[in-house]
């Protein structure tokens, strides 16, 4: 018997996938927040990583590992789509067509630098809460949802901010930008934590499902263990 996809885990799977297509694209741009700069995709890339806590409580590092590669799958094909947009003829009375690359013309090292930084950040959280959760059988969500998305977001937030601008910035700049990265979003988390709470028990009780993971591979290219 093949197995099934419940439509909750399907559209969870998708927000997921589209936090992080608009978390890249708001990338481009360059924020201040108090006295702390850091890219705009600070402002909806914490929804991704709890969406990943959700998936991982509630259905495991499998399934987590499934959305995890099909948001990789996603951004590497809007990446794609971006560079074919860009590269065809604009219309001639098209006068936008500067804009419109600066914006979504990302260069190839930004590119590498965000699908690299997603990847290792997306499966160290994922990792965090599952193996934290089998240590604690279940008990102190908030504590596992924390410090997930802190070893999370701190691994991305240093591989995307180094590779994309190392070179371009003053390395104090880079410095203050990771770590006002990290904090900041995992801030986010914390602010949000009684709404994830809520979010994932009503979950469980509308898919009956409270994954353990005991037997699996936390090997990230195992997909057949779905």
């Amino acid at each position: 018997m093949k197995n099934k996809v419940s439509v909750l885990f399907l559209l969870t799977g998708v927000l997921f996938a589209a936090s992080l297509l608009i978390a890249n694209i708001l990338a481009s741009k360059i924020i201040m927040i108090g006295p702390w700069s850091a890219p705009a995709g600070v402002l909806i890339f914490p929804i991704a990583y709890i969406i990943n806590d959700v998936i991982a409580e509630v259905w495991g590092y499998a399934k987590a590992r499934l959305i995890i590669w099909a948001g990789f799958a996603v951004n590497l094909l809007a990446a794609f789509f971006f560079a074919i947009a860009i590269a065809v003829p604009a219309a001639p009375f098209y006068e936008n067509q500067a804009a419109f690359q600066s914006i979504l013309g990302s260069s190839i090292r930004l590119v590498f630098a965000s699908l690299m930084a997603y990847m290792a950040g997306s499966f160290l959280n994922a990792y965090v809460m599952s193996k934290f959760k089998l240590m604690t059988r279940g008990k102190g969500f908030s504590l596992r949802a924390i410090v997930s998305t802190l070893a999370g977001e701190g691994a991305d937030s240093m591989i995307f901010i180094t590779i994309a601008f190392i070179g371009v910035f003053p390395m104090p700049v880079i410095l203050t930008m990771i770590v006002t990265q990290a904090l900041l979003k995992t801030a986010y988390e914390i602010i949000i934590l009684p709404f994830t709470i809520l979010v994932v028990k009503k979950v469980k009780e509308i898919e009956g499902v409270d994954t353990f993971d005991e037997d699996i591979s936390y090997n990230p290219f195992s997909l057949k263990q779905i």
